[in-house]
């Protein structure tokens, strides 16, 4: 039976440290999305720039189209006025050709403004190009050495598994069971160590005659209170 709850002991032993090296290994993977949305993120900022500057440089465009349209409109209404021969014809074009150069002059002023809003635009854009292109090479250079470090892990954990297997050869499977069981319901730890009456796993006192029934080694007791198995352990003087 000692041999029994030696293999036992070491059994939970490993596979405590297999689910330490499995938390380590979901951290490593959550930092690793991370990165991944990091440059994710910058590349949805340019593209939202980008959509932005082509919406403006198309704006840009309409006013010059505009504008040119009536830079035209007013040179044939200077030039229709060398013909006209009543002076309320020539009083009505006049008044024509001054609402365009008003319409010329607006039109100027929001060119202007989508121009400084363009240079703006492209300077933002260049900006944020240049850092997602640092970002995207440092977080390759992280990938890598993250995934280097989650390899490791998965390393150590398949020699674990292979150790613990060889374990489980010593012990019977129904006390497999009864463990496995146990750690799913005790969160990780299916034994406790008992010392000096007390259990360990919830500090509760044990019945007397329970401990004195561990030095024993004849059968597997539990605690009455978590039902853990109980390992003696003496203290150390």
């Amino acid at each position: 039976m000692r041999k029994k709850l030696e293999l036992l002991e070491e059994l939970q032993d490993i596979d405590q440290q297999i689910d330490t090296l499995k938390s380590a290994q979901g951290g490593l993977q959550g930092e690793l999305s991370g990165i991944s949305q990091g440059v994710d993120t910058a590349r949805e900022d340019i593209a939202l720039l980008e959509a932005t500057l082509a919406q403006r440089e198309s704006e840009k465009g309409e006013l010059e189209a505009t504008h040119a349209a009536e830079l035209e409109n007013i040179a044939r209404s200077e030039t229709n006025m060398k013909e006209i021969k009543t002076n309320k014809e020539f009083q009505a074009v006049g008044r024509e050709i001054t609402a365009a150069k008003k319409q010329v002059a607006e039109l100027e002023d929001q060119l202007l403004q989508k121009i400084s809003q363009i240079e703006e635009l492209s300077g933002e854009l260049a900006a944020k190009r240049s850092q997602c292109e640092e970002l995207a090479e440092n977080s390759a250079q992280r990938v890598v050495e993250k995934q280097t470090e989650i390899a490791k892990i998965q390393s150590d954990i398949d020699a674990d598994v292979e150790r613990r297997e060889g374990v489980i050869k010593g012990i019977p499977a129904s006390l497999v069971k009864k463990f496995t069981v146990l750690r799913e319901q005790r969160r990780g730890q299916a034994l406790a160590i008992a010392r000096d009456g007390y259990c360990m796993g919830c500090n509760m006192q044990l019945p007397p005659q329970l401990y004195n029934n561990l030095y024993k080694y004849e059968e597997l007791l539990a605690c009455p209170h978590c039902q853990r198995i109980l390992i003696l352990k003496l203290q150390q003087q």
